[in-house]
């Protein structure tokens, strides 16, 4: 993080400060059904305010695509936020203009705002700079808290940053500094732990794991496929048979860099993908040529609890099995649990995050006892496929 500005090198008393927050909550028939994104703000936002700031919130909902769309205002979000903190959040009509400004120029010290999607504007997602210098000229200094957002080149990720002293939120600084422990300068033995449906849709986080990490396990229909690319039937398992060679490829590519590719050496398998289904655990040279595999089998789970106990550090995407239908939630649990545990402990420092691995490290009720875990999906993915994210790379010297 030495590169980035934080809250703790800004002065902010007195200050207008706009903070970009990622506040795009679930939400079913007007009312919001999981408040993470809320809560996951309040570090910074209560911060400032406790520090005299007037604070001003930014932040997108859905994709109106340009247009006002009642049932995408923040409105409502801002009253959850209100509730959330304990005290008023006013609430702006726009996020740019009159309809900004006069409520802005109404606030104390410590006071708190919400404007207006900023995505009612087409210009949000277009990194206009011109609507990137109207919504700078409200505030005098900005912070970034939305790393989930951090992926996309918006006018209030990235143009505005360039117009405005600029840091990283609480948040934000959270999600930096844990990918920077796990990717950046980690302890070794590095182990990453990959799931998911499609290798097609993980091969630059793969190609950047095999030279970043020390053990990359395979999980999910990804190791499927892994084992139909090695000659293995994987019989009525999803499996991508088009990606065979890129599969070879990786294995290939890990050698060069030393790194051990892991793959399950049995597998629970079924007839069908429903609950109460019949299963069996086989080796995975055994597989039913009418059977699907959904998991990994018990002798993989103690195979890899074995390999995590001589790692320092791990990182988590995605299940190893269909952890949505019991009981093919085993090894996620298992595996889940084992590295919490090693965390609890002391001896691993473990970072998830992506895709399905939130609800799968909840299922598995592991959630409050890894190191970290990040709710970005899109920009989690991207840094750890080794890109640039264009809202983190706008922090960077300011």
């Amino acid at each position: 993080m030495s590169t980035f500005k934080t809250v703790d090198d800004m002065q902010v008393s007195g200050k207008t400060v706009l903070v970009r927050c990622d506040l795009n909550v679930p939400m079913k028939d007007g009312t919001i059904t999981d408040t993470t994104r809320i809560d996951r703000s309040l570090a910074t936002l209560s911060e400032l305010v406790d520090k005299g700031a007037r604070v001003v919130v930014l932040s997108h909902f859905g994709r109106p695509k340009g247009h006002v769309v009642a049932k995408m205002s923040l409105r409502p979000i801002a009253d959850a936020l209100a509730k959330e903190m304990g005290k008023d959040v006013a609430f702006a009509s726009d996020c740019i203009g009159a309809a900004a400004s006069d409520v802005i120029a109404s606030m104390n010290n410590g006071d708190i705002l919400v404007l207006e999607n900023l995505r009612f504007h087409s210009a949000e997602e277009a990194n206009d700079a011109i609507f990137a210098g109207k919504l700078a000229a409200l505030g005098d200094i900005y912070i970034n808290d939305a790393f989930s957002c951090a992926h996309r080149a918006h006018a209030s990720t990235e143009a505005i940053a360039q117009i405005l002293p600029s840091a990283a939120g609480r948040l934000m600084q959270a999600e930096l500094d844990a990918l920077s422990n796990v990717l950046e300068n980690p302890q070794h033995p590095v182990a990453a732990l990959v799931g998911g449906s499609k290798i097609s849709t993980k091969m630059d986080v793969l190609g950047n794991l095999v030279v970043k990490s020390d053990i990359v396990i395979i999980g999910g229909a990804m190791a499927n496929t892994f084992l139909y690319a090695q000659g293995i039937n994987v019989g009525k398992s999803l499996y991508e048979a088009d990606m065979a060679t890129q599969a070879l490829d990786i294995i290939e590519r890990a050698k060069t860099t030393n790194c051990e590719i892991v793959l399950p050496i049995d597998v629970a398998v079924a007839e069908k993908f429903a609950e109460g289904t019949a299963n069996k655990v086989v080796a995975v040279n055994m597989i039913p040529d009418e059977w699907m595999v959904l998991d990994f089998g018990s002798a993989s789970v103690a195979d890899l609890k074995a390999r995590l106990s001589q790692c320092k550090t791990l990182l988590w995407n995605g299940p190893l099995g269909a952890f949505e239908v019991t009981p093919f939630d085993f090894g996620t649990n298992a595996i889940a649990r084992e590295a919490a545990r090693l965390t609890t402990e002391g001896s691993l420092l473990s970072v998830a995050g992506g895709g399905d691995t939130v609800s799968a490290l909840a299922n598995a009720g592991v959630t409050n006892d890894f190191s970290y875990i990040s709710t970005a999906g899109g920009a989690f993915l991207e840094w750890i496929e080794g890109k640039e994210l264009p809202g983190v790379e706008a922090l960077k010297n300011q």
